[in-house]
């Protein structure tokens, strides 16, 4: 089988699964200069990239915490611009799903309250340390609409016991996500209508300038704490109104300009 062919198997695999596209690296590489064996095959996530046939390598999701005031009232916080705090997912959270189409997003285990949380996800195609808030979406290579998929009752209960709630948010398809927008086609995201409904009643409505923290300020303050690298994305927190949903719930989630995302609890 040519290399070519190799690739087309490998994407019409990933497509068949509907899931994240995800494929594996070869068991050798180069690095420094040397063949580099490895025991086992490691996977690496990709999101497909919209009007192209390149795919985004997905490095680190980070997510941002309680990012609207309202989100952050019912969650039970104050809502004054403290310094802005943040969590990860990994990278094999990610599920996507394509445009106009309604992908299964199975019901996790250990939960009996699961929520869900819209989003802007803003992806890197640079990046760097202690970046200034004016040069940040200079780093920004695209957008995507995604959601931050929650185990509710495991994220509080952990939360109670003042121990780490890493166990409610970062879990197998947590973080659906549709195709990346390059910037060079869409543009930034400052303002514009973002909500989410089940079953065709509207749960999640706001506009994206009500950020508490904008998408700029969050690349240059994630950069304080930590060098950013090409293939990193960035959930940008969520509206008021997050809730539960039970098999056979669909969600769909809007961005003005970015085409929608349904799934389907199953």
């Amino acid at each position: 089988m040519s290399a070519n062919q190799n690739i087309n198997r490998r994407h019409a695999l990933k497509l068949s699964l509907g899931a994240a596209a995800i494929s594996a690296v070869p068991a050798t590489s180069q690095a420094h200069g040397t063949q580099i064996k490895t025991p086992f095959v490691v996977d690496q996530t990709y999101i497909p990239i919209a009007g192209s046939v390149e795919e985004f390598p997905v490095r680190r999701i980070y997510c941002i915490g309680r990012n609207y005031a309202a989100h952050a009232r019912e969650m039970g916080s104050d809502p004054t611009r403290e310094p802005p705090f943040f969590f990860q997912k990994p990278t094999d959270a990610i599920q996507f799903v394509a445009p106009n189409k309604i992908v299964d997003h199975p019901y996790p285990t250990l939960t009996k309250n699961y929520h869900y949380e819209v989003e802007l996800v803003a992806a890197l195609g640079k990046g760097g340390k202690n970046i200034p808030v004016e040069k940040a979406l200079e780093h920004v290579f695209g957008y995507a609409l995604g959601l931050d998929m929650t185990r509710r009752d495991l994220q509080r209960f952990m939360g109670d016991q003042k121990k780490p709630w890493e166990i409610g948010k970062s879990f197998d398809h947590s973080a659906p996500i549709g195709p990346i927008f390059p910037v060079s086609q869409i543009g930034h995201f400052r303002s514009g209508k973002i909500a989410l409904s089940v079953n065709g009643v509207t749960k999640q409505s706001a506009d994206l300038n009500q950020m508490i923290w904008s998408v700029a300020e969050q690349i240059s303050k994630l950069s304080e704490a930590n060098e950013l690298f090409p293939g990193d994305i960035i959930y940008s927190g969520t509206p008021e109104n997050v809730g539960p949903v039970v098999r056979g719930d669909v969600i769909r989630c809007t961005i003005d300009r970015l085409p929608d995302l349904v799934v389907k609890i199953v």
